[in-house]
């Protein structure tokens, strides 16, 4: 039976979906002519507070993109803060993934060369209350620090007290041999994934359908990352480096699908999960890779997310509104850069994860 303590906060939660942006909004903000007419179209939605602190310091496009992140956060610490006390720690554990999209931010700017000016905007973390309260474990003030570091590895060597650093450590040398950030990116994507997956440990018995939902995503990024490798020509011992560990396919199967003669033969290897036929044969016409991304997020919406959707007030139903959160700002920001870069509107509206 739902603790009757958080049924308030769950019907807060709940009144909010009316103010995600329907999917007619949605194509709209694609046929529109400008970035600009997109941001004031905005304006006039939930993020309209969000766009107006940002105008202030930033231009576009970027200036959509700081009040996206702006945004998440304060939706974040809505949801954490509508979970079960005894439920938080799952939350928490998950909303630790833009602890690791922040440092991967860092390590790249350092790497190439960028500025804290450049590059502070686009960090997700809040800036106007506790860090705690939003689920994540590194400090804005602390995040700037990282930025002001004068390399790339003075950023891990800090990292360490954060635990992050010690992961990052043992990467080190494989990083200074090939220049590949994508290996820091594998390392913290398998402890982020680890330590999720440990959370949801059958301690209440309902963890069931969000392990599910978390497999099912680990198993859409490596997925992912078979098919940028197999077209890139990376050979299978780089690309054992990148896979995750804890989806529905074991490293050997992947690497065994990575193998297959062609890559349609690959793609159908997880046709069991995904059901991607269809998506393929887009992509083979269009070379777009968002048309296998889009068509597993619509098939993990469909048989992952319903569940979560449908539950009490709980760690799970608060999963299934970040995942709208995160998919709204996934969808707006590949409407804005498709514009920004002059894309067709059909490529544009086909990237778009419609639910």
């Amino acid at each position: 039976m739902p603790d009757l303590i958080w049924t308030g906060a769950y019907g807060r939660l709940k009144a909010i979906f009316p103010s995600f942006l329907s999917n007619e909004f949605l194509l709209k903000l694609v046929k529109m002519s400008s970035v600009r007419e997109i941001a004031d179209a905005l304006e006039n939605t939930w993020y309209k507070e969000h766009i107006e602190a940002a105008a202030a310091m930033y231009e576009l496009p970027e200036l959509i993109e700081v009040a996206l992140n702006r945004h998440l956060v304060r939706m974040n610490t809505l949801a954490l803060n509508a979970t079960p006390p005894y439920e938080k720690r799952i939350i928490l554990s998950y909303l630790s993934k833009w602890d690791i999209e922040n440092i991967n931010l860092i390590l790249a700017a350092k790497a190439l060369g960028k500025s804290v000016s450049e590059t502070e905007g686009f960090l997700v973390s809040p800036r106007n209350f506790p860090v705690g309260l939003s689920g994540q474990t590194i400090p804005f003030e602390e995040l700037r620090s990282l930025l002001s570091q004068p390399d790339l590895v003075s950023v891990i060597n800090s990292l360490v007290k954060y635990g992050f650093g010690t992961v990052l450590l043992q990467q080190l040398s494989k990083y200074q041999k090939t220049l590949d950030l994508g290996v820091f990116g594998a390392a913290l994507q398998n402890y982020y994934y680890s330590n999720l997956l440990w959370s949801l440990r059958f301690v209440h018995g309902n963890e069931g359908p969000i392990r599910e939902y978390v497999r099912a995503e680990i198993t859409k990024l490596n997925f992912l990352n078979l098919v940028k490798a197999r077209l890139a020509g990376i050979n299978r011992e780089t690309l054992r480096f990148h896979l995750i560990e804890g989806g529905f396919l074991s490293e050997q199967a992947l690497l065994e699908a990575y193998s297959s003669p062609s890559v349609s033969d690959m793609v159908q290897r997880f046709d069991v999960y995904f059901n991607l036929s269809e998506a393929y044969e887009r992509f083979a016409n269009s070379g777009n890779l968002s048309e296998l991304e889009v068509a597993v997020d619509r098939a993990i919406a469909s048989k992952f997310l319903t569940p979560l959707k449908t539950s009490a007030p709980s760690a799970a139903f608060t999963l299934y509104f970040l995942f709208r959160v995160e998919k709204e700002r996934e969808n707006i920001r590949r409407i804005v850069y498709g514009k920004h870069y002059s894309l067709p509107e059909e490529n544009i509206s086909s990237s778009l994860l419609l639910i």
